[in-house]
């Protein structure tokens, strides 16, 4: 429902700055009365702007403020309006009146200790001529009776020792704005092994039941989208073209490479309407890339300057170029201004207007720089995969953090599930019990050199080792990331012949019995199923549409 704030409170209280707060957090309307005042004949001065407005209140009984009102609002106007100010009891009497049937009308009260406001008046730089000190302005009619309007205020805030956006806080708890209730409409996916499940595919297939996309990480990742067409993204959420509808929001935690960015922006057609980058997010140099170029041989890095970067945003709190390289975050960059604004409080707003959201990570569980784990050459117990790892926290719960969303809002995590895991080729770390792509071939039926063409890494093109499934792995995957949902992909891989499967029933005996054996270990329904990569490549079993 459409929130009405009729705004009352003395000169110098903060007013001005409360409806700058509102119009940046909520896109509020201001309705001025000192505006109003201005057009129909009174002088840029306060003594003659009361006089005005105390004359209109005589003639129309307060009603003036109500009608003008009127004549402004309209089935277009935003969710929140705000009438600066109100200053005498029937002018918001009349408005609840005239619009209490429509809209909420909330009478917000702000006030502050009489020092406070003299000291204020005394340094505002006002756009009108002011009494000549506070004492006189305290003389005036209309302020003498001013807080006399608390009594029928329906929130009134001390603003004596409150910034603006805390008096925001406190004046509009309860209406809705913010959220009400911990609703969970989050879904996350999420790698179960070593990256390169298909969470691309299976994130383009499920965007279209969400009102906002958010990706995290960085262009260390590429993920191939088969909706509406094939599309490899690497800084963009999977289904930014499969949902033309959907807010696309990069959240703080995320490395931004401009060249990428810029690309994907321009190849999508995204504006500044549907597209925010949050301020913080980091930006990736050149040097970045060059050093890690340099460096990154020993971990099978895809080196895109992700690590370097990540390091530096926590280095350069001490020093402003760690590494000799100046650090700039989103808000230090021209070409992504119009872009540029923090992620939360978009949260927050979709959140309060119940929609849904859904958030992709990047690369897999075991390659978290936190959790990730690889094979022991020591023994049967698996062993912590540092520095074989990526350069942020890769589950669920990085992921959340990342982007800046509260646990308690997931709904659903999805985690995506290769039938044969794979590690980027040459250094990149232990993997147990790697077979050859002929192997598989054998096994499947797909031939061997459609495998090793589709093995590729998305980013360093560099050919993957592949293993048998580690059953254990995504035991453990699934219990780190609190799955409750599976999406199992490379189907085809076990039988090139559920390439043909349109359904569950389609799939080959192996297959099923393999899909129920995951389910035992993960404690998750197996809900997707990737038989092929493309548009309708999706079996789909979910209970939760």
């Amino acid at each position: 429902m459409r929130v009405l704030i009729a705004l009352s409170g003395p000169v110098g209280v903060g007013k001005s700055s409360f409806c700058e707060v509102l119009k940046a957090r909520f896109d509020a309307d201001r309705f001025s009365t000192r505006e109003l005042l201005l057009t129909i004949g009174a002088k840029r001065e306060r003594e003659d702007l009361q006089a005005t407005g105390e004359r209109l209140d005589r003639e129309t009984d307060g009603k003036w403020v109500s009608d003008a009102l009127a004549r402004k609002l309209s089935e277009n106007s935003p969710q929140v309006i705000i009438v600066d100010a109100i200053r005498i009891k029937k002018q918001i009497d009349h408005i609840r009146r005239h619009f209490g049937d429509r809209v909420r009308v909330w009478h917000v009260f702000i006030d502050a200790d009489d020092e406070v406001l003299r000291a204020r008046y005394h340094n505002r730089h006002s756009q009108i001529g002011e009494f000549t000190d506070y004492d006189q302005l305290q003389n005036s009619e209309t302020e003498r009776a001013i807080r006399s309007l608390k009594a029928v205020a329906d929130r009134v805030v001390d603003a004596s020792r409150c910034e603006p956006d805390s008096v925001v806080a406190q004046a509009v708890a309860g209406l809705g704005l913010y959220p009400l209730e911990l609703d969970r409409l989050v879904d996350v996916v999420v790698g179960g092994q070593y990256g390169s499940e298909g969470k691309g595919h299976v994130c383009s297939y499920l965007a279209s039941g969400y009102d906002m996309l958010v990706r995290v990480g960085g262009p260390n990742a590429g993920h191939w989208a088969a909706l509406p067409e094939k599309i490899k993204y690497i800084q963009l959420p999977s289904g930014t073209a499969a949902n033309a509808k959907a807010d696309i929001v990069i959240g703080a935690g995320a490395t931004l490479y401009l060249p990428q960015l810029l690309k994907e922006i321009g190849e999508r057609g995204l504006t500044a309407v549907r597209l925010s980058i949050d301020p913080q997010a980091m930006i990736i140099e050149d040097a970045d890339r060059t050093y890690e170029s340099t460096h990154g041989d020993a971990i099978g890095s895809t080196k895109q300057g992700v690590g370097a970067a990540t390091a530096r945003k926590i280095l350069g709190r001490f020093h402003p170029s760690p590494i000799d390289i100046p650090v700039r975050l989103a808000r230090d960059v021209a070409e992504l201004k119009n872009f540029v604004r923090p992620a939360i409080p978009l949260f927050e707003a979709a959140f309060a207007r119940g929609k849904k959201v859904f958030l992709e990570g990047t690369q897999g569980t075991d390659l978290s720089l936190h959790h990730g784990v690889c094979p022991s050459e020591d023994g049967p117990i698996a062993k912590g995969a540092w520095p074989h790892v990526t350069s942020r926290d890769t589950t669920a719960s990085g992921c959340l953090a990342d982007a800046g969303i509260a646990p308690g809002r997931v709904r659903k995590v999805i985690m995506v599930t290769r039938t044969y895991p794979i590690r980027v080729g040459g250094t990149s770390g232990p993997i147990a019990r790697e077979i050859t792509y002929k192997a598989i071939s054998d096994r499947s039926g797909v031939p061997a050199e459609e495998i090793a063409g589709t093995e590729k890494g998305s980013i360093s093109r560099n050919p993957r080792r592949i293993a048998e499934f580690d059953w254990e792995q995504v035991r453990r995957a699934s219990s780190l990331n609190g799955a409750t949902d599976i999406a199992l992909s490379f189907s085809d891989y076990i039988s090139i012949e559920n390439r043909k499967a349109r359904q569950y029933a389609d799939l080959t005996e192996e297959t099923r019995h393999f899909i129920e054996g995951v389910e035992r270990v993960t404690n998750a329904p197996v809900s997707l199923i990737s038989t092929r990569f493309e548009p309708r490549g999706i079996i789909d079993r979910r209970n939760w549409l």
